[in-house]
C-alpha cells in the first residue's frame, strides 16, 4: 500500500543551500533575514485579512441603506418630490445622527459612525450634482425637476460602486486565506482535546444563629417560643403533587438555650423582592447559593415577626412570602427549585391558588400571634420588664460600631491582618450594618450616637421586650454591638 506525504507540502522547510550568501554578507545575518522576511509578511497577510473582514462587513450594513434612498429617488413618491425628500434626509443625519458604529470605531466621533459615513457620501453627491447643474443651462422650473434625477443617478452609480467594490474584497478575502493555509505555522497547533477535573463549588453554611434573650418579670422567666404559622400544613394531604403544602418554622421550643437563626446579607436583600416576582426571585436564588440553605426560611419568618411587631407590615407579608418560596422548593425534593418556579412562571392556577391561600393564612396567623404579644406586653405593664445590655465581666467595656453611612465606593483596606480580606465582602458586611443601623428606631439611633451605654440601656428600657429583643438582636447580627463573650444577661430587677 502506497503511503501518502502529501500532508508535508504544506511545511515550509529550507536549508543552507537555499540561500544565496553575498562576499560581504556573513550567512548567519542572511538567515535571520530571510526569516524575519517570512514573519513579516504573514503579519502584514493577517493584518490585511482583518481588514477586509471588517471592510466587508461595514460594506454589507451601508449597501441596503444606499440602495433604499437610490430606489426612492428614482420613484418618488408623490406627495414629496425627490429634491425635498434628499434634504430631509440630510438635515436628519446632520442634526440627530445615530451612535452606531462598526466595530472597534469610536461612537463618539461622528465621521466613524454608519450615518456619519452616509453624510459624507450625500455631501459629495450633492456637490457633484449642483456642480454638473452649473454647466447646463436650465430654466428655474426644470432645475428642480433635473437635480432630483441627477441624484438618483448618481445614487445609482455609488449602489453599483460599492457593491462591485464588496465582490472584490471577497474574492480577495478568499486568495488572502487560501495562501495563509498554505504553509503550516506555529498557530496552527491546537490541543485535539483535553481532560480535567473542575471540582463542584462548596455548599454554602447553614444561617448562623444566636441565642434567645431570656428576660424575668416578678419572679418568672419567659422565653420568647416560637409556634407553627400554619398548622394545617402539618398534617393536611397536597392538593397537587406541582405545589404541595409545606410544614413551617418550630414548634413549641421551650429551652433556655433557644438559638434564633439570623438574617445575613443576602437573605436581607432576598426578602425585599417585590410579592409575586417569582422570575426575579427565581434568579437571585441562582446567583446567591447561601439563600437556599438550612435555616434561611426561619430566619425570613422572625424577620417577618419582627417587621410586623414594629408596625412594617408590607416587609413582614414579603418575609412570608419568600420564606413560604424557599419551604415549597424544599419540600418539592432535589429539584424543587426548578419544579416549583416552573410552574409559578408558567402561571399554573391551581398551584398558584394553594401557595395564595397558604401566604395568606400564614400572614393572618402572624398578625395575631403579634397581636396578642402586645396585649401580653400592656398586661405586664405594672411589673414591666425590661432588656438591658450588661458586660458578663465587669472589667470589659461594651462599646458600638455605629456606621456614619454606607461604604463609600472607593474602599479601602489598610493596616495589618487585611491582606486576606475579601474587599467585596467587606463592603457587603458594611452596607449590611448601615441597613440594620437605619431599620432601628430613631431613640436608639440618637441614643448609638452617643456611644454610651447608658444612653443605649435608657431607649432598651423605654421599648417592650419584644421590641427591645427584636433591636437587640439586630444589633448582634449587624455586628454594631461589640463586647467580649457576646452574650446578653438580663438583670431586671437587680
Amino acid at each position: 500500500m502506497p503511503l501518502n506525504y502529501s500532508k508535508w507540502d504544506q511545511l515550509e522547510l529550507s536549508d543552507d543551500s537555499d540561500i544565496e550568501g553575498h562576499p560581504n554578507v556573513d550567512k548567519k545575518s542572511l538567515i535571520r533575514w530571510k526569516q524575519r522576511d517570512i514573519h513579516e509578511k504573514r503579519e502584514q497577510r493577517k493584518q490585511h485579512i482583518v481588514h477586509l473582514e471588517a471592510q466587508i462587513a461595514c460594506n454589507n450594513v451601508l449597501l441596503p441603506r444606499i440602495t433604499d434612498i437610490a430606489s426612492k429617488l428614482a420613484n418618488p413618491n408623490a406627495s414629496i418630490p425627490p429634491t425635498k425628500y434628499w434634504t430631509n434626509l440630510v438635515e436628519q443625519l446632520e442634526k440627530n445622527p445615530s451612535r452606531d458604529c462598526p466595530p472597534g470605531n469610536d461612537p463618539t466621533k461622528i465621521e466613524q459612525t454608519y450615518d456619519g459615513m452616509l453624510l459624507s457620501l450625500f455631501t459629495r453627491v450633492t456637490q457633484e450634482t449642483k456642480d454638473k447643474l452649473k454647466e447646463l443651462t436650465l430654466q428655474e422650473s426644470e432645475k428642480e425637476e433635473r437635480l432630483g434625477k441627477e441624484l438618483a443617478a448618481e445614487m445609482a452609480k455609488h449602489v453599483k460602486q460599492l457593491g462591485e467594490m464588496i465582490e472584490k474584497d471577497k474574492k480577495e478575502l478568499e486568495e488572502e486565506i487560501a495562501e495563509q493555509k498554505k504553509k503550516i505555522t506555529t498557530e496552527d497547533i491546537h490541543e485535539g482535546w483535553e481532560s480535567k477535573y473542575v471540582p463542584p463549588k462548596p455548599e454554602p453554611a447553614p444561617v448562623p444563629h444566636h441565642k434567645a434573650i431570656e428576660s424575668t418579670v416578678k419572679g418568672k422567666k419567659t422565653v420568647t417560643e416560637f409556634e407553627t404559622l400554619n398548622p394545617k400544613a402539618a398534617t393536611a394531604p397536597s392538593p397537587a403533587p406541582a405545589a404541595p403544602v409545606p410544614s413551617t418554622s418550630h414548634e413549641g421550643i421551650e429551652d433556655d438555650d433557644v438559638e434564633l437563626p439570623e438574617m445575613t446579607p443576602s437573605l436581607l436583600e432576598f426578602s425585599h423582592i417585590a410579592i409575586g416576582e417569582y422570575e426575579r426571585s427565581f434568579r437571585f436564588i441562582q446567583q446567591h447559593r447561601d439563600v437556599y440553605v438550612p435555616g434561611a426560611s426561619d430566619a425570613l419568618l422572625v424577620a417577618a415577626f419582627e417587621a410586623e411587631s414594629q408596625g412594617k407590615h408590607l416587609h413582614a407579608k414579603k418575609c412570608i412570602h419568600q420564606s413560604l418560596l424557599l419551604q415549597y422548593c424544599d419540600k418539592l425534593g432535589r429539584d424543587g427549585v426548578g419544579i416549583f418556579f416552573k410552574k409559578m412562571m408558567t402561571g399554573d392556577k391551581r398551584a398558584e391558588t394553594v401557595f395564595k391561600d397558604d401566604f395568606e393564612q400564614t400572614y393572618q396567623h402572624l398578625k395575631k400571634r403579634v397581636k396578642l404579644s402586645k396585649e401580653e406586653a400592656a398586661q405586664d405593664a405594672e411589673g414591666r420588664e425590661q432588656i438591658q445590655l450588661v458586660a458578663e465581666d465587669p472589667n470589659i467595656t461594651i462599646t458600638f460600631n455605629v456606621p456614619d453611612g454606607p461604604p463609600p465606593e472607593d474602599l479601602r483596606l489598610e493596616g495589618p491582618g487585611t491582606e486576606d480580606l475579601d474587599i467585596e465582602e467587606v463592603r457587603k458586611a458594611l452596607q449590611y450594618r448601615w441597613e440594620v443601623f437605619q431599620q432601628l428606631p430613631k431613640a436608639m439611633q440618637e441614643a448609638l450616637k452617643t456611644n454610651v451605654l447608658e444612653e443605649v440601656n435608657k431607649a432598651l428600657g423605654a421599648m417592650d421586650v419584644a421590641e427591645a429583643e427584636a433591636v437587640v438582636g439586630a444589633l448582634d447580627s449587624g455586628g454594631i454591638l461589640n463586647f467580649a463573650e457576646g452574650g446578653i444577661r438580663d438583670e431586671t430587677g437587680n
